[in-house]
């Protein structure tokens, strides 16, 4: 008979290193860990100091209210912890509550813990390497606490392999202390880089006096220009926080900083719902750039869901959901027309100097922005005056349509010109907008109908049915959504075998190409989303159809059209972007032009 195996209590020190595993899976999260206990002691300064991405040395000093000298072993406990009395889980106000932070770590490094109480008359300092705590010993400290780690994963060395290069572990702890920094915008914090013989401050920030200001410290000038104010309160939860335009949007998710009750997180709902509130604005594979905080009861949310504390629970997840989606949407709602100031930052930094033959002169040119499936982006050839397509240009450029009296003022400016029968150019009081007709209509269009979906889109009936012939799949597929469609001003009926008869289309769209509609709005049912919401299924094929309705590149407007489409945009909301996440218009500053013309 084979020997059963034997059941056995593990030691301290593997229980500890097991615990480790869970709490601290790279140095960014053991600087984490350590920054959570500063802010959890009312720290209003914290320095973070790293070498080697964190795997020889991570050092947190603060200056909070500090551990009493006869408590230093304690702290280093397993399940040891000032800051709940376990008599109540869901009354959870502190970063930390578990009390496995510091002992995890001195299980797996080598851990200094110096710190003094306040009003105590001395420091102390306590010890610990691979596990084995010393005694504690006086030590020379003014106030708060210093935790330094050093060796990190030495006593588990199988544990290093899994460990990224210097410069990716750097990063991220440049990410945990950022995401922390701005949760926690009243404390100042440092962030050094003692790698080598030179030392590095990664960051700085002072205390702040809100949000806002915070951002500017440390996402840039850029990201607290081209964001939007959220506050919105529902089922006893606010939101608040700043919300990217979506034509400052992102090609990964690495500007979203998301927490609650000021807590860190990467939750599934709520990026879910960050998505989804987007969703209207941005392309596929485009993400946006949001600063955001859910603050609720403690009791309305379970933050003991995950080892590392990076996801919750909400006891009313669709309260969550619907305050997201709900918030976002009306403060982008609120910024109208506007657009990034990155796009116009863009065009001007398109311009550049090309040295001609005279080593002294210098003229200007401006490379063809990337043309995805239409061009590529190369740069603009020297222009013939003798070329025809100059004397349609100089043309066009001459044209000064009629505007209102006072239109430069207006934020988008009086129409001045035409250009390629698909830019308007237009003139402000401070400079020029160039507006992409075809965009921005295509906008427009799409918010009307969207306007009018709660009441039913209003149709118009063809003189003539329009046959569209599908394969029975599709045609099949339409016909199960042609109530639905009919809401939206879609009337379709079966025609037999794969055709579908469009007796209607949606009044908004003016004239259209049927078939066209048809098979776009096929294509939208085709690739919809089981995890979609109802609504945003039907924006989706709203979004189709009004690309049908709007003014194509290629078409020449006359001067009160391009007006009246400048009007619409600054009383549209979304206007600054079309439907894809494009910006619709730019703007160029009289006074960058000037400089790019030697003027000023």
């Amino acid at each position: 008979m084979r020997d059963l195996p034997i059941i056995r209590q593990l030691d301290e020190a593997a229980i500890n290193r097991i615990a480790a595993g869970e709490v601290v899976e790279r140095p960014a999260s053991a600087v984490k860990e350590l920054v959570e206990n500063a802010l959890d002691a009312g720290a209003r300064r914290i320095d973070v100091a790293f070498a080697d991405g964190g795997k020889t040395l991570i050092r947190v000093t603060d200056d909070g209210h500090g551990i009493q000298a006869d408590a230093l072993p304690l702290a280093l406990s397993r399940h040891a912890t000032s800051k709940i009395d376990g008599s109540n889980l869901l009354d959870i106000h502190s970063f930390g509550f578990r009390g496995e932070a510091l002992p995890s770590l001195g299980a797996v490094g080598r851990l200094s813990l110096k710190s003094r109480a306040a009003g105590a008359d001395s420091a102390a300092e306590l010890e610990v390497d691979g596990g084995r705590i010393g005694k504690a010993k006086p030590c020379a400290l003014s106030r708060g606490t210093v935790v330094t780690l050093r060796d990190l994963f030495y006593a588990t060395p199988a544990r290093l392999k899994f460990l990224r290069t210097d410069l990716a572990e750097s990063r991220a702890i440049a990410e945990a202390v950022k995401q922390l920094a701005l949760t926690a915008h009243g404390v100042g914090f440092v962030l050094r880089d003692t790698s080598g013989d030179k030392e590095r401050e990664v960051f700085r920030c002072d205390p702040a006096p809100d949000l806002s200001t915070r951002v500017h410290q440390l996402l840039g000038r850029e990201f607290a220009e081209n964001t939007v104010q959220v506050d919105q309160e529902a089922d006893g939860m606010r939101l608040t926080g700043l919300a990217g335009l979506p034509t400052f949007s992102r090609g990964s998710a690495v500007m979203q900083f998301l927490s609650v009750n000021g807590r860190p997180v990467r939750d599934k709902l709520l990026v879910g719902a960050l998505r989804g509130a987007y969703a209207d604005y941005l392309t596929r594979g485009r993400q946006p750039a949001v600063v955001l905080d859910v603050s609720c009861p403690a009791e309305a949310v379970d933050v003991n869901v995950h080892p590392a504390k990076s996801e919750v629970r909400f006891r009313n997840s669709d309260a969550a959901r619907g305050l997201m989606v709900r918030g976002l949407k009306y403060a982008l709602a609120g910024a109208g027309h506007r657009a990034s100031t990155t796009v116009s930052t863009g065009a001007l930094g398109a311009m550049r100097p090309e040295p001609t033959g005279d080593s002294k002169a210098r003229v200007y040119q401006m490379d063809r922005p990337s043309l995805g499936p239409r061009g590529v982006g190369r740069p603009s050839p020297p222009i013939d005056a003798e070329d025809p397509l100059f004397e349609a240009v100089d043309a066009s450029a001459r044209v000064e349509p009629e505007a209102a009296p006072d239109a430069e003022r207006l934020p988008l400016g009086a129409a001045r010109a035409q250009i390629h029968e698909c830019y308007i150019v237009a003139q402000t009081k401070t400079g020029m907008v160039i507006v992409d007709q075809h965009a921005a209509h295509e906008r427009l269009v799409y918010e009307r109908l969207k306007a009018r979906m709660a009441d039913g889109v209003p149709s118009q009936r063809l003189l003539t049915p329009d046959i569209v012939e599908l394969d029975s799949a599709t045609a099949d597929r339409l016909l199960e959504e042609a109530e639905r469609l009919f809401g939206l001003g879609l009337e379709i009926e079966a025609f037999g075998g794969g055709s579908i008869l469009v007796r209607a289309t949606p009044a908004p769209l003016g004239e259209c190409d049927v078939k066209g509609l048809v098979r776009d709005v096929a294509d939208e049912l085709s690739e919809e989303d089981s995890s979609r919401s109802v609504e945003a299924r039907i924006e989706a094929i709203l979004s189709r159809m009004a690309c049908h309705g709007s003014i194509r590149s290629g078409r020449r407007m006359r001067a009160e059209e391009m007006n009246a489409l400048l009007r619409d945009m600054e009383a549209t909301p979304h206007s600054g972007q079309c439907n894809h996440g494009r910006p619709t218009w730019l703007e160029l500053k009289l006074d960058d032009i000037e400089k790019m013309f030697g003027r000023a």
